[in-house]
């Protein structure tokens, strides 16, 4: 029988299985695997970055927009010690990720050795299958089961190899079954599809929501929406599936979304939610009938009380759906009201993407809105959390070739930069645009260095206000003087040009489209910086007592503590546009 090292099996596996790549830094513990790939495999890439978070992110990027499996590596300790915040957003998004997690000697496992640490607790919150190889005889079906518990679960797995095992020789090696990209469909039992219909077609107003989860069921959505008269409303994660070709659409809800997308649900008798694990219960109609569809069940009846829960996925359960409702041919006035308070909602924020007085700071608004304008039609937008989510979700248009990605789900800063790479690399032929924050940037500033040594023409527009200004605006909102937020920012178009990049700064307001066309058209990796308003005035689709109280005490607090001009910056940009 051959015989073959485990590094160079696992290679083979992977490649097996449709991977390009593997994102990571080399290290001790993974010279086996670095080695496998660069002397004896032609059909992998190690790409490497500068910090092992963004190895996960860039892979978590590449699964989402392929939907195929991507992979990353840490070395011992450190290195997988980096790996997990990125792998937690992986997990959370729901993304096909494998990450090979290597480890110390496997003789001096417990002996508290150099750079010990206990990967399989290190991980156990972040993923859903996490195996430590101890033996070559197991790789192959721990790698198998991993494998295919990522691509079928849409999850993370981790692979535990200890370096010396990577270096050992296997008998009898032959690659497992490869994995390829696994969809299914299921339908919930017809007695449970009729009761979700009696309360459909009894109800007067029903309004959609929708997420992830409608990915591939449009035009299904759109039937329905169609036959219900029901204005659709959608979460963030279901806007590049939701937004486009929509005669329904009235925006976006939760803290990020639109006044209109609040009134439709908090008008609505009947609540029908389509794939999607929305966490704000305060936006959720506490009087209205509600049906949840997810293809997980356990997510049913997590967010909001439910009146039926059908486990199913979006496309398939919608079309066993449809034989039992009942077309609303008049009962259409929900639907209008709808769609007049989004057109007026719509057009209020559209009079906020205004270039302003022509000087910098510029309105961030209109940042974006020349983002949307001047962007491909299949282009891949990142965007940072905080005010470049808020940005992308109000003013980037989807139209069903465009994606749109971010730590929607995890929350954390600096995931726009590493996205972008991993969708640049999925995708060579394809425009990605990060819309980046100075904080998020800054916090993983060194994959600036990773766009130029691999030449990935990634664009990175930094929205540049000199604070962490989600975080002002949570403590405004609790009555509290802003600390700790103020950021002391360089010149990201220079630093951009120190690391190899075409770096851009914008010093007018007037020059904000051409040199987001430059920057565009530029064959390379490329960098706009542009100071944007950081008193821009953000406000939810619905106002609570409590923010109002806090956000009334934050500018008495600003006045008595000499920090009046805050109130008065704050004022001046809400009302002098």
């Amino acid at each position: 029988m051959p015989k073959m090292k485990v590094a160079d099996f696992l290679i083979e596996t992977l490649a097996a299985s449709g991977v390009k790549r593997i994102y990571g830094i080399v290290g001790d513990s993974l010279n086996g695997l670095a080695d496998a790939i660069h002397s004896r495999s032609d059909r992998i890439e190690w790409f490497g970055v500068r910090h092992e978070e963004e190895a996960a992110f860039a892979a978590g990027a590449e699964a989402q927009s392929t939907g195929r499996l991507a992979v990353c590596a840490g070395s011992c300790g450190p290195g997988n010690l980096h790996l997990i915040n990125g792998l937690y957003d992986c997990y959370r998004s729901r993304v096909p990720v494998l990450a090979i997690a290597s480890h110390i000697p496997s003789r001096e496992i417990g002996t508290r050795y150099f750079q010990e640490t206990h990967p399989a607790q290190l991980f156990s919150e972040c993923s859903e299958y996490c195996e430590l190889v101890s033996r070559p005889e197991q790789i192959a079906r721990v790698l198998e089961i991993a494998i295919h518990t990522s691509v079928s679960r849409r999850c993370v797995s981790v692979v535990i190899l200890p370096g010396d095992i990577s270096l050992l020789d296997m008998e009898g090696a032959a690659s497992a079954a490869p994995a390829g990209e696994q969809k299914s469909s299921l339908i919930p039992p017809q007695e449970e599809l009729r009761r979700a219909a009696d309360i459909l077609n009894a109800a007067s107003k029903v309004t959609i929501l929708g997420g992830a989860g409608c990915e591939g069921a449009h035009d299904e959505l759109m039937e329905i929406a169609g036959m219900l008269k029901s204005p659709v409303v959608h979460a963030l994660r279901g806007k590049e599936f939701i937004e486009y070709d929509n005669p329904y659409d009235v925006g976006m809800t939760g803290f990020l979304g639109f006044s209109s997308g609040y009134h439709a649900m908090m008008d609505a008798d009947a609540l029908l939610m389509l794939g999607t694990d929305f966490p704000y219960r305060q936006f959720y109609p506490g009087h209205a009938k509600t049906i949840q569809v997810d293809i997980r069940g356990e997510q049913i009846g997590r967010r909001t009380n439910v009146d039926v829960g059908l486990r199913g996925d979006v496309r398939s359960t919608l079309r066993a759906l449809r034989q039992y409702l009942k077309a609303k041919e008049d009962a259409d006035g929900h639907l209008k009201n709808s769609l007049e308070h989004y057109a007026r909602t719509r057009a209020d924020l559209d009079a906020l993407a205004q270039p302003g007085r022509g000087q910098v700071p510029v309105h961030p608004q209109y940042v974006a809105r020349v983002i949307d304008r001047l962007a491909a039609d299949d282009a891949i937008f990142t965007c940072d959390v905080g005010t470049p989510t808020l940005w992308a979700a109000r003013y980037l248009t989807m139209n069903g070739r465009r994606k749109l990605l971010g730590s929607f789900s995890h929350g954390s800063m600096a995931g726009a930069l590493p996205q972008a790479i991993g969708a640049q690399a999925a995708f060579p032929g394809r425009q990605v645009i990060a819309l980046s924050g100075d904080g998020g940037l800054s916090m993983l500033l060194g994959e600036l260095l990773t766009l130029g040594q691999h030449n990935l023409p990634v664009k990175v527009i930094v929205f540049k206000n000199g604070a962490l200004d989600f975080v002002e605006l949570e403590m405004k909102s609790a009555g509290i003087i802003p600390y700790g937020t103020d950021l002391v920012n360089p010149d990201f178009g220079k630093v951009a040009g120190a690391a190899g990049l075409f770096g851009l700064s914008v010093e007018k307001g007037e020059d904000v489209e051409d040199m987001v066309a430059r920057a565009l058209r530029h064959e390379g990796p490329a960098l706009v910086d542009v100071p944007v308003n950081r008193h821009e005035l953000i406000v939810p689709p619905g106002i609570h007592y409590e923010e109002l109280k806090g956000f009334t005490l934050y500018m008495a607090k600003a006045v008595l503590s000499g920090k009046g001009n805050e109130v008065v910056d704050l004022a001046r940009t809400a009302l002098f546009r």
